[in-house]
């Protein structure tokens, strides 16, 4: 099921969110609310999902500036979520949100190497800024789950865990 929930923009840190809008992809219940609310809290639009399979749907639907997806979902896995928006040429940033660094994978899928990655357990401050520097990060240096040199886009700039 997705919930949709939409804020108008407000101000973060002083600079406007411009009504950019997030999926945020989480299993855990509390944490799925608890990302949901603060991001919007902050002036996002953001819709949830629970599962990978529930993600990919919203995805064909709707545009979305940015992902959040945890890796270990029930029906879709975050890593084949990431490879289906590649296989479509889909274009959004992404943060994978987990305990375990799916390295083997990105390893096997240079194109999955540009996701940036959120080590669990965060903070709501760490959440806050990689959504910000993410999003706000020039179009040009910005990569994007894509095939190298889609339509413009910058080719993969590697695996970044923070």
């Amino acid at each position: 099921m997705i919930e949709h929930r939409i804020l108008k923009a407000e101000a973060l840190d002083g600079a406007a969110t411009q009504c950019q809008r997030i999926l945020v992809v989480e299993d855990e219940g509390d944490l799925r609310q608890l990302n949901a609310e603060v991001l919007m809290d902050s002036g996002y639009q953001v819709d949830v999902a629970e599962d990978g399979e529930t993600a990919w749907a919203a995805l064909q639907l709707n545009h979305y500036n940015l992902l959040i997806t945890g890796q270990f979902l029930p029906k879709v896995s975050g890593v084949e979520l990431l490879k289906k928006i590649h296989a479509n040429r889909m274009t959004l940033a992404v943060i994978m949100a987990t305990e375990i660094l799916p390295t083997w994978e990105f390893a096997l899928h240079p194109c999955l190497q540009s996701v940036k990655m959120l080590r669990k357990p965060y903070t709501i401050e760490k959440l806050l800024g990689m959504v910000k520097s993410v999003l706000y990060m020039p179009a040009g240096v910005r990569a994007e789950i894509a095939p190298a040199n889609w339509q413009g886009q910058p080719a993969a700039m590697g695996l970044r865990p923070s």
